[in-house]
């Protein structure tokens, strides 16, 4: 009698875990970016190169020669901005930052985009509160964002007071995480 309770209360267990599993991997779909599904086992750049919405910031990646760091083990929390964003600096400068004689301005522009770690948009608003409404977010360029909330998104501001809003949270890459952004963050 016993035994049977015990192979009964082992086979429901077993099908209740089976069950919350896939629950909750249905309820975790891989997002779609720039009209591609985010594979969250690709690095970063496997994933970015397949969104159409961050052609800009690909080629921007390459000509500074941030490919390989990219794809390091990282973990890195990228804040990537839409061609959209990029469409939205003064005219000519997208062109001009990709020139080689400008390769170091576009790596500390590129690098002030990225915190090292793995910061998903909850750890980010627990960062917020934690600091009473503000978190600053020291980037691999040496600067600092200044991460708050508005409305109930995550919004970030750069040293010159640019605004950026997180429009698509929690990219999972194999290397950190990817928040799309609807500006280019700009360093001192």
């Amino acid at each position: 009698m016993f035994r049977r309770m015990q192979i009964l209360f082992t086979t429901i267990l077993t099908a209740t875990l089976a069950m919350t599993t896939m629950a909750a991997h249905a309820q975790k779909t891989d997002p779609e970016v720039g009209g591609a599904p985010m594979f969250p086992t690709k690095n970063i750049v496997q994933n970015a190169v397949n969104s159409k919405d961050h052609t800009t910031l690909v080629a921007a990646v390459k000509a500074a020669g941030l490919v390989e760091t990219l794809e390091g083990p990282g973990p890195f929390t990228v804040f990537a901005p839409t061609n959209e964003a990029f469409g939205k600096l003064p005219a000519g400068t997208v062109q001009t930052l990709l020139k080689p004689k400008n390769k170091a301005e576009l790596v500390k522009i590129l690098t002030y985009h990225v915190v090292a770690g793995r910061l998903s948009s909850k750890d980010l608003r627990k960062l917020i509160k934690a600091g009473h409404g503000k978190a600053m977010l020291k980037t691999i360029s040496g600067g600092t964002l200044t991460a708050t909330m508005a409305d109930g998104n995550i919004m970030l501001t750069d040293e010159k007071g640019g605004m950026a809003t997180v429009t698509i949270p929690n990219v999972y890459q194999s290397n950190g995480v990817i928040h799309v952004i609807n500006t280019v963050l700009l360093p001192n």
